[in-house]
């Protein structure tokens, strides 16, 4: 699988694509990054001191007023046309998204479909007050949030659904862990044991030590869970999903 990022600050991503099972699954090749800043994509401003470094400017004020900026259209089509040029898989297929506050909740159903569709997904993150609508108008791009909230940025929103996707490609993440989790019964056309109950949710997890003190309290791992009877424990779970 490869992710193609449209962004103004592809170091954002250096910590994290480099970490952890993200960065094990970059090594193994499960899945790459490519980074495309729109600034590479604009000419310099005319108005320009001697010896100054270019100003590359991406966004604007936006048609009708109000506050903040918005990015400019073009050098973002010109950003996703290089994607389109390159034939990583000439025989994938692409998917195009654009993180927006207005767009469809993204969830587990989602990022499975991608997995098992795309070779290449291309996302657009935005800033500022967002994106020339356009962008979304001349790419057919789909229009995805991670929730109903803000960001200052769409680069976390990328993270997120990278993340939700990568992890279901094969070889990255044992499909026994995969499907003990929450949210796993979307997958599914109906309800099947798999350690979740029909809320979808998980079950409560506990590790060592036994007993945990914090702030003069004891927290105990529930006895069941230390009886080694694996049917009273799997009745227990079930209770609590």
């Amino acid at each position: 699988m490869n992710f193609h990022l449209i962004t103004l600050f592809p170091e954002s991503f250096d910590s994290y694509i480099g970490s952890s099972i993200i960065g094990r699954a970059v090594r193994n090749k499960k899945i790459k990054f490519n980074f495309y800043d729109p600034r590479h994509f604009v000419k310099p401003t005319k108005f320009q001191q001697k010896n100054e470094k270019p100003y590359l400017r991406v966004d604007d004020k936006p048609y009708g007023g109000g506050a903040g900026m918005v990015l400019q259209a073009e050098p973002i089509l010109k950003a996703v046309d290089k994607v389109l040029k390159k034939k990583i898989n000439p025989t994938g297929k692409r998917k195009i998204v654009l993180f927006s506050a207005k767009g469809k909740i993204f969830n587990q159903k989602i990022a499975y479909d991608w997995a098992k569709k795309y070779d290449d997904i291309i996302f657009i993150t935005g800033r500022y007050e967002g994106i020339d609508e356009r962008v979304k108008q001349a790419l057919k791009a789909e229009e995805i949030s991670i929730g109903p909230y803000v960001l200052t940025d769409g680069d976390v929103a990328a993270m997120v659904v990278s993340s939700a996707v990568a992890r279901l490609l094969p070889g990255v993440i044992r499909l026994e862990s995969l499907k003990e989790e929450s949210h796993w019964n979307l997958l599914l056309k109906k309800e099947k044991d798999g350690g979740i109950g029909k809320n979808g949710l998980e079950y409560p997890h506990y590790t060592r030590p036994e007993v945990l003190e914090y702030k003069g309290k004891k927290y105990r791992v529930p006895k069941i869970l230390l009886s080694g009877n694996h049917k009273k424990i799997e009745e227990w779970r079930n209770k609590r999903k």
